[in-house]
Formats: C-alpha cells, structure tokens, sequence
C-alpha cells in the first residue's frame, strides 16, 4: 500500500503542488571555534578515501526537464556526483548523486562557499526544489553558490519506485485505521509487500540509502565542490540529517541552518506522537480562527470521518474520498496558515456530500497529477526511513499505544497509531537506530529555528535538538507563527536573523524569540 499516513516533514506544502562550472574557494570566516578540519574518512573511520572519489571534476551543464517537472532557467546548472555504493566500502561500487547549482550572484571575493540544500521529507527532490526555493533565500545567493540535491534512492539518485501508479491507487482503498480482523489481515499483507516490492525495485540500495549514508555523501560533496567546511540549510528532516551531519564531522561544521527542527531524542513511536501532537495543535489554532470551538470543531471531523469509513464520498473524477484520503487533504493546508481557507471551503464540501475538495488535497500531498501519475516521494521516504529507523512496534503494542493516540489527537492519533506498526512492518533490511546520534562536541554554533505552530515538526524538537548537538554548539531561534518552517514565512525578525548569521558570522543569543 502506497500510503500517506506518516506525512512527510518536507519544507513547504506550496512546493508540492507546484529542477555551472569551475571550482570554489574554502569556505569564508566560521561563526565560533571550530576543530581542525582532518582529511575525509571511510565509514569505519580507518582511511582516507581514494582520490577517484575525492578529485572527481563534475560536469556541470544546462539543467534538462524531468517528467515531473520542467528545465529550470538558464543560472542553474547540473552534474553528478559519484559516491560509493556502501560506505564501508569506498573502494568499491558506485552511484551517481544528481547535482543542481546557481552560482553566487555578488562579487567573486565576498563570496563565501556553497550552501547546500536539503529540503526535508525525508524523499524530496533538491534538484526539483531547488529552483522554486530559490527566491526565498534570494539574499544569500549573493555570497553563497546555492546548491542542492537528489539524496541516494530519490528521484535522479537511483531513485526508487516501488510500485507503478495503478497500483498505487488500487492501494487507496486499504483502510489505514482496520477496524476489524479482516482489514487488519489487508492491512499488514499490504505493507509486507510493499516492503518486498521496494527491495525489487531497489536491490542492493535498500540497504544503504540511511540518513548516515547521506551525510557522508554530504561531505564527499564538500570536498568536491572545492570547499573547507560545510554550509548548510537543512529544512524538517534536513534537520535530521544535518545533526547526523555534525556529529559524525564536527570539525567541518561551518554555518549550518536547521529549521523546522526534528526531535532527534524520539524514537518512531515518538516521532508519531510528536506529529499527532504537532496536527492537532494545527488544527485547533485554524478551528480557532474560524471562529470555532477546538474541542467541538475536531469531533465535527471526527464525526465526518467515521462517516467516510463506512462509506467513501464521491467526488468529480469517479473516484471516491475514502477516510484516509480525506485525512490526508485535511493534513495538507495545516501546513502553511495560507492555506487554511482551502481547508474551511474542501470540509464544507465535503460536509454537504462532496469529496472532490479534499480529494483534491490528498492528490497534491501524494504527488498525483491529472493523468493518474503519482510522484515517488513518500516511497522513497519509507526505505529512508525503514532503514533509519530500528524500532517495530507489534500489532499487539500498536493496540495497547492506541488510547493514548487517540488522546493526544482526536483527529489523527489513530492514523498515527497504526502507522507505527504498519511502515515498516515485515521489512526486508534491519533499521540502523532508535534515535539519531547528534552530538557534536566541538563544532561551530548550529542556529536551531523553532516555529510553535509547526504542524509536522512541533516546536519542542528544536530545543531538544540543541541540548543534543552539546553546549556551546546548539543555539535555539523560537517564531511564534503557524505552519511548517520558519524563515521566508514572513517575519523579519527570523529572515534577518539567519541572513545575519549565515552571510556575517553573527549568532544571536540561545533562546531568542521572534513574535
């Protein structure tokens, strides 16, 4: 079943529904103290890696259109990089990682390095992003090469596409939250062979497309691209990878931005309850907009998508808004306060007999277009996060952690709940931790960006986040605002802050707040 239920952190629901040549100089001056920079290792830490890694010139030529998207303009270029395969392994197979870049926009000698770009999921294309994102950080382009890429198993990168787009849509009709033996019985096969239907596709790469494969690579792009320290701009689970990042090289760290900010001290189970939490809280600020009692307003939903699950709406295009299709439409507009009237107009529709709203919404989360072409993200999320990921959880624990869901969210917390037993159920390769190790004694000061009305990625991650990363390293950002991130969302307070800190050096003070 190819399902939305564990919705992705990705950096902007706006970008859903919508990817050079010559060397570069070191990085420029370092906000704080930073380790020594020693040379590249292997996985295991024992060597130096081999120099057809390291002195690899990349070919940087005009972007081209992709089938899900068109050629960006004529400033970005793109090229691959090649990477081992396996890590433990750097003198062995490779793989090619698609590159997109745009060159500092200022003057050569003010500029200060790349800035590389990850923007969340985990699953979602850099190189499609990348050129949407790009007047949003407009600013920073002037000292900074803006690069980004397709993470190892998404899109360009060896993506993987583990089922076509039929039977993506005949797996709609699985009911995420079973109700009885039977669909718990459709439920779990579902997932079983979703798992051997990417270990087909994928092959060998199942097992080494992990968070931490990804950070080396990151590294491995440093030295490519000509630069001493890494700059990073990494967006909701690009924060994950970014503290993965600084721990396993803190003394390459130079200015990195993490927003959006993943609790790395929860495990999957944690994670779930984390968004439930975030959702919820989401959706209670947008019902008290409107006017209407939280409490009231999520049983109205509640009511409707019972409603749903005894009997799906029909909708314009023939086919039906089924319970877990109808929460993942309501999902989409938590995650920009823009949205919400989309949310208000698609439930009214939908509260009169209409699906085709809400339908509508579903399909933009899930990447489908008019023709019935579903885009890969949320599949290439799961065999991320599969393999991240150590913990699974039973059917016989999924049903004791259920009340305690459905408490922290009316809404979604039995979606949530389930989801913890059905993602990764019967997986073919063994997750690699509980929780991500983020240490990272020694490293220059890592700005850390909370938003309190963030829907996916709650706000308390970014202070756990920072106690992880170490004193003196972690430096927490708080914006009291809604929606899923923080800079470019329209407070001056947050822009000129990471502005400052990325093209200056200057890091404010832990715990400033931005209202």
């Amino acid at each position: 079943m190819y399902r939305s239920v564990r919705w992705g952190a990705v950096v902007a629901a706006g970008l859903l529904v919508a990817g050079c040549s010559g060397g570069s100089s070191g990085g420029g001056g370092e906000p704080g103290k930073a380790r020594p920079v020693r040379p590249s290792a292997s996985a295991s830490g024992s060597g130096v890696l081999p120099g057809s890694l390291t002195s690899q010139k990349l070919d940087w030529a005009r972007c081209k259109a992709t089938s899900d998207s068109a050629a960006p303009g004529d400033e970005w270029r793109c090229a691959t990089l090649k990477v081992p395969l396996d890590w433990a392994k750097p003198d062995g197979e490779t793989i090619g990682l698609a590159l997109i870049r745009a060159k500092a926009s200022g003057a050569q000698g003010k500029r200060i390095g790349s800035l590389l770009f990850n923007f969340g999921g985990p699953g979602s294309s850099g190189v499609s992003t990348m050129p949407y994102y790009a007047p949003t950080v407009s600013a920073l382009r002037e000292r900074y090469d803006l690069v980004s890429w397709d993470p190892r198993g998404v899109g360009a990168s060896e993506g993987v596409r583990c089922r076509g787009d039929k039977a993506v849509q005949a797996a709609e009709s699985v009911d995420a939250t079973p109700d009885t033996a039977a669909e718990e019985t459709t439920y779990f096969q579902d997932a079983a062979d979703f798992g051997k239907d990417c270990e087909k596709a994928a092959g060998k790469l199942i097992a080494h497309v992990s968070t931490t494969d990804t950070a080396r690579d990151m590294d491995l792009m440093r030295q490519v691209l000509g630069d001493t320290r890494t700059h990073y701009f990494g967006i909701s689970y690009g924060t994950e990878l970014g503290g993965v990042y600084a721990h396993l090289f803190p003394g390459r760290v130079g200015r990195l931005i993490l927003d959006a900010v993943v609790d790395p001290t929860a495990d999957s189970v944690g994670h779930a309850k984390n968004q439930a939490q975030g959702f919820q809280r989401a959706l209670d600020d947008y019902l008290k907009s409107t006017g209407q009692d939280p409490k009231q307003g999520s049983q109205k939903i509640v009511d409707l998508l019972k409603t749903l699950d005894a009997k799906p709406l029909p909708t314009s295009s023939g086919r039906k808004l089924t319970q877990t299709l109808a929460v993942t439409g309501i999902v989409l507009p938590l995650y920009s306060e823009e949205s919400w009237p989309t949310l208000t107009s698609a439930l009214k529709a939908a509260e009169e007999g209409d699906g085709t709203e809400l339908l509508s919404l579903a399909d933009q989360y899930n990447e489908r277009d008019s023709a019935g072409h579903y885009g890969t993200t949320t599949q290439s999320q799961r065999v991320i996060s599969c393999l991240d990921d150590k913990q699974r959880p039973t059917l016989a624990e999924t049903k004791r952690l259920l009340p305690e869901f459905e408490k922290i969210s009316p809404v979604f917390g039995d979606f949530l709940g389930w989801d913890t037993a059905g993602w990764c159920h019967d997986w073919p390769v063994a997750g690699e931790y509980d929780t991500p190790e983020v240490s990272a004694a020694g490293a220059a000061p890592i700005l850390l960006v909370g938003n309190t009305g963030d829907p996916a990625t709650p706000y308390e991650g970014a202070r756990r986040m920072a106690d992880e990363l170490g004193k003196g390293v972690g430096v927490e950002l708080t914006w009291k605002g809604e929606g899923h991130g923080a800079y470019g969302s329209g407070s001056d307070c947050v822009d000129s802050t990471v502005n400052a800190y990325l093209l200056d050096g200057t890091v404010p003070k832990d715990g400033k707040v931005c209202s």
